[in-house]
């Protein structure tokens, strides 16, 4: 992996909002006294989430929360893919995965795309500054190649046609549904079941009609055979038989 550094131009100063802050402080408060530490990388995320990136002051501002040093939070920020350490579109930044499955299924399209609509290069803004683009590693939903993911969100099942109008809903302020953009439910066969299709040779026992209630007669009448149950003798002792303890002739050779 290369070496990842903090963009060159970084705003003044970095502050979460209200809202942010007083889940920030929640958040801390669920690990006990020495162990605020480990809601590092929460905090980071709600940063990024909240400016788009993860600048030098705002790593500064999550050290200062957690009575860390900032060396050991630039160290987290700068190990995880997943934190953007120079600004993105402010609209999207979306990551293209390009590892076999999607590559093998029209990812290099996907990509050739955004050269042309964004930026020639991975990490640059668009003319407007609303995109931003990079190549990833797997996205975890390899049978729904090619996909994208944008913030949370996935956007999977991808040709250049749909890739295209994605593009352009998010231009016009439009949120595309995520999940597969070819109709299908989620990871399901297009066209519905290809496999267990047949009607079942037998009645579940879940299907069973359920069994009418006794009625009082019923429940008052002893069971058949009841009156004849006796409790069962105890099984007498099985005595040692001398023969056993005889020693074997064969171990004294």
């Amino acid at each position: 992996m290369s070496v990842r550094r903090l963009a060159e131009k970084q705003p003044a100063s970095f502050a979460f909002t209200a809202e942010n802050l007083d889940w920030a402080k929640k958040t801390i408060a669920k690990y006990p006294a020495g162990r605020q530490a480990s809601a590092v990388i929460s905090l980071l995320w709600r940063a990024q989430e909240q400016e788009g990136w993860v600048s030098e002051p705002a790593i500064r501002v999550v050290a200062e929360m957690l009575d860390m040093a900032k060396i050991r939070v630039l160290e987290i920020a700068t190990f995880y893919t997943m934190f953007q350490l120079e600004p993105v579109g402010k609209i999207a930044h979306i990551q293209v995965c390009g590892t076999t499955p999607c590559w093998l299924r029209g990812s290099d399209a996907i990509m050739d795309i955004c050269r042309h609509r964004i930026h020639h290069d991975q990490h640059h803004l668009s003319k407007d500054g609303n995109f931003s683009w990079e190549e990833v590693e797997c996205l975890g939903a390899c049978v729904n190649a090619p996909m994208i993911q944008i913030g949370s969100d996935t956007y999977e099942d991808l040709t250049r046609e749909s890739f295209t109008t994605l593009l352009g809903d998010l231009a016009a302020g439009r949120k595309p549904n995520a999940g597969p953009q070819n109709g299908r439910q989620l990871s399901a066969p297009l066209g519905g079941p290809t496999t267990l299709t047949e009607p079942p040779t037998y009645t579940p026992w879940m299907s069973a009609p359920p069994a009418a209630p006794l009625t009082d007669a019923e429940a008052k009448k002893p069971t058949e055979g009841a009156s004849q149950r006796e409790t069962p003798a105890p099984t007498p002792p099985v005595k040692a038989n001398p023969e056993d303890k005889k020693p074997d002739p064969v171990s004294k050779v």
